[in-house]
């Protein structure tokens, strides 16, 4: 459906700077959207730091790890906190500088599963891209799942920690759920750039948690709860069933939940200016610097911890990085810094929402999605996709329901996120290399390192999301069975039937992404595209 590669590697190679000049790039991030086959629709406001923003804020690298402290504590202690970390790091990077190659060089809503119908075989394309578009739109709905759900458990352990006796019940925390789904929603249906603008605070907070939890943890941490260089460092300690080196596997969900959501930025690359050069930018700073951080907020609390897991893990407060927080501080401080933590969660859920609801509007767009004909609709006010947004909402509430069937239920629908974004990830970085098109770069290229780093990012998102399927314990039961390959498998197997379901599945019309540029829009597009460089050259020369 897209434009020849020509044309796209001629609008990826102009005003290559991060800023560039305001005509230029305005002019080529729309010629280039047009070269892949869309119109612009959406405004562009988001600036490279703001989209950086937008991606820290999904990370939300201090919210994170507290969410997911729980998964490394029992499967290894404060070494695999520490060494789990460090390793996940260096093949997280290998992903999102796939990732980032891929954004630069082709940046649209759609994606993944753009890229995967631009370089699969014209056998399997139609298939692949559907397969990848269903099971990211869902990833991503289930992303919000995850985010908001944590949110509300920690808003559950802020009265706990506060009034010393509140135990919530799960009718409570699906009550609080919900309010913040809502929350998300009406912030997420706001005109682009005042969510633009929204990304410098999220910023700010971000890195203030960071450097309160660094330099504030140690300095009001107890002597008896202060832990050795030997012990934070070296001790191993297995409280699972299971052998130390899969425990210490187990212990890489935590990083790879905390730093995720690679293609995000991508999601809302049609509202970002300069595109071709921020997505891959803000991708790759993103994940550098949530790694960096994120390991150094492992050593702090490894120190901070105490020597007695078990404690932390069975504390009726019920979050292990709150409980730390509270042997550390007073309790009007542990509730001032949890305070600020739900708060930056809470900017975490806004951006996954906002990001969910642009896959679902590049799906719909694209005719993919029941309902696309409503859902493909930009609000007159808001110049956003508000049916959208409220599509993910709602289906992020229904899904919210699994949480009463139980913590087997809740914790397959979490890992959904990490083991659905590995697969669809895997698939067009994957295609690039073996599919029979030629792939031409935009302005970020990893040049004759981009087929080893691809490799490498391929292999460990297959390895991992193997791992991850396996049981929490060697002799699962119905209570205690890991069902994230019932999820997964179930997602991709009921897009696979409506896919070849007889008379209205996808096969008999879903040919991939549709243009919706005609033949004479991108010619004047690319006239004026040209017209604004001669300008800019004259205005130089001058």
């Amino acid at each position: 459906m897209s434009r020849s590669s020509d044309d796209g590697a001629h609008y990826a190679t102009h005003d290559t700077s991060i800023n560039g000049n305001e005509t230029t790039t305005n002019s080529n991030d729309k010629a280039l959207l047009a070269s892949l086959g869309y119109k612009q629709e959406l405004k562009r406001k988001f600036t490279v730091v703001e989209l950086f923003g937008f991606g820290f804020s999904i990370s939300a690298i201090v919210p994170s790890v507290a969410s997911v402290l729980f998964y490394s504590l029992p499967n290894g202690g404060p070494s695999a906190m520490i060494w789990g970390w460090a390793t996940c790091s260096v093949f997280l990077m290998c992903i999102a500088l796939a990732i980032a190659e891929l954004g630069s060089s082709a940046p649209t809503s759609g994606g993944l599963y753009y890229w995967t119908h631009k370089f699969s075989s014209p056998k399997y394309r139609n298939l692949l891209a559907w397969i990848v578009g269903y099971t990211n739109t869902i990833t991503y709905i289930t992303g919000i799942l995850g985010v908001d759900y944590s949110c509300a458990l920690q808003i559950m352990a802020g009265a706990s920690i506060g009034t010393g006796t509140f135990v919530p019940t799960v009718h409570q925390t699906y009550g609080v759920y919900c309010a913040v789904l809502v929350s998300h929603g009406i912030v997420a249906s706001l005109a682009t750039g005042i969510l633009a603008r929204l990304q410098w605070s999220f910023i700010v907070l971000n890195i203030a948690l960071v450097l309160i939890i660094l330099i504030g943890l140690p300095i009001a941490t107890p002597s008896e709860f202060m832990n050795t260089a030997s012990y934070t460092f070296g001790n191993f300690e297995n409280l699972t069933l299971w052998p130390s080196g899969y425990a210490f596997i187990l212990s890489f969900l935590a990083p790879l939940w905390s730093v995720g959501g690679f293609d995000a930025g991508v999601h809302i690359s049609e509202e970002a200016v300069n595109a071709n050069v921020a997505v891959p930018w803000a991708i790759v700073t993103v994940t550098s610097i949530g790694c960096t951080l994120g390991f150094a907020l492992q050593i702090c609390v490894a120190f901070c911890m105490g020597p007695d897991t078990i404690s932390i893990l069975s504390d009726p407060i019920g979050i292990p990085f709150a409980t730390i927080l509270h042997n550390s501080f007073n309790r009007n401080t542990t509730l001032a810094v949890w305070s600020l933590i739900i708060i930056a969660l809470w900017m975490a859920g806004s951006s996954m929402t906002m990001s969910a609801s642009r896959q679902a509007f590049a799906f719909s767009r694209d005719g993919a999605l029941p309902f696309s004909r409503y859902l493909y609709r930009i609000n007159s006010r808001s110049g956003t996709p508000v049916n959208c947004v409220w599509f993910a909402v709602t289906v992020a509430g229904l899904l919210g329901l699994l949480t009463f069937a139980g913590s087997a239920a809740t914790t397959a629908i979490f890992s959904m996120g990490v083991v659905g974004q590995y697969v669809v990830n895997s698939i067009p970085i994957t295609a690039r290399f073996l599919g029979p098109h030629k792939f031409v770069p935009g302005p970020f290229s990893l040049g004759i390192f981009s087929k080893p780093i691809g490799c490498i990012a391929v292999l460990w998102m297959w390895f991992m999301t193997i791992a991850l399927l396996f049981p929490t314990e060697p002799d699962p039961t119905a209570t205690n069975m890991n069902y994230s390959a019932v999820v997964i498998g179930g997602v991709i197997l009921l897009s696979v039937i409506y896919f070849y379901f007889p008379k209205y599945g996808g096969v008999y019309w879903f040919n991939g992404p549709v243009a919706n540029v005609s033949e004479e829009t991108f010619a004047d597009v690319k006239h004026d595209h040209e017209a604004s460089l001669g300008h800019d050259a004259g205005v130089k020369s001058g």
